[in-house]
């Protein structure tokens, strides 16, 4: 479904990906683990093509060079909208909720290219059944949600665009042992329901406890891949990079 080919990104003056070279597919759960400052996060900015828009306050644009392709088709020069259109649907770090718009409106919004009125009404009560509390939240601002109510409406706005390809960043940043569960139990949900999934996340557990394949990253490259067993087999990977 997905292929990243000598992926190398420069932000900001320096070289924040080294050569990736990364593949998923249909139908998989897969983990990107590493250190802060290795390269996870502009990984997936890379794919949804959200890096190479213009930023506030930036006087340049990151570049790219590499090859990225999702379900046959070259990406990496497409607008983060195209992107979206084609099925791939980037869930942000640090939530990002429309803080000015209600707990509905935001999902709402997530939908905004799809024009399949039944099919959005369906997802909506599909998100409702994943995340009880949101139905309860219809009517409230975002940004008034607790920080783990805001992660499930992040989730929840993402899967209202129908992904084929769900990126998601850090899930459980910032949330109680408790609510890390609740979010990850949400997303093995929407995994089993057939929407493939690539997660960065930072809890190594976590990312252990899920995906079916996980990469590495440190310094801006792939250190080391391969499934849970086998990354725990060798003694330096479990130490150095797993921190187990």
């Amino acid at each position: 479904m997905l292929e990243v080919k000598d992926l190398v990104v420069h932000y900001d003056g320096a070289m924040a990906l080294n050569g990736i070279n990364l593949n998923v597919e249909d139908g998989e759960f897969i983990g990107i683990v590493g250190p802060n400052g290795s390269g996870k996060t502009t990984l997936l900015r890379s794919i949804s093509g959200v890096l190479t828009e213009v930023e506030p306050g930036k006087k340049e644009r990151p570049s790219l060079s590499g090859t990225i392709i999702f379900d046959g088709r070259r990406i990496d020069k497409l607008k983060a909208w195209q992107v979206t259109k084609a099925g791939i649907i980037h869930c942000p770090e640090r939530r990002r909720p429309f803080s000015e718009m209600t707990t509905l409106e935001n999902l709402e919004m997530g939908a905004y290219l799809r024009k399949d009125k039944d099919g959005v009404k369906k997802d909506l009560e599909r998100v409702y059944e994943l995340f009880p509390i949101l139905k309860d939240r219809t009517n409230q601002m975002s940004q008034t949600l607790s920080g783990g109510e805001q992660q499930m409406l992040a989730i929840g706005r993402a899967l209202m665009a129908k992904p084929k390809l769900l990126l998601i960043d850090e899930p459980s940043l910032g949330l109680a042992p408790i609510l890390k569960e609740s979010v990850l139990e949400c997303i093995r949900d929407i995994w089993l329901s057939g929407v493939t999934i690539l997660l960065v996340e930072q809890d190594v557990a976590i990312t252990l406890a899920s995906a079916q394949r996980i990469y590495v990253l440190a310094h801006g490259k792939i250190a080391v891949q391969g499934t849970k067993e086998e990354l725990m087999k060798n003694r330096d990977v479990r130490e150095i990079y797993l921190g187990l």
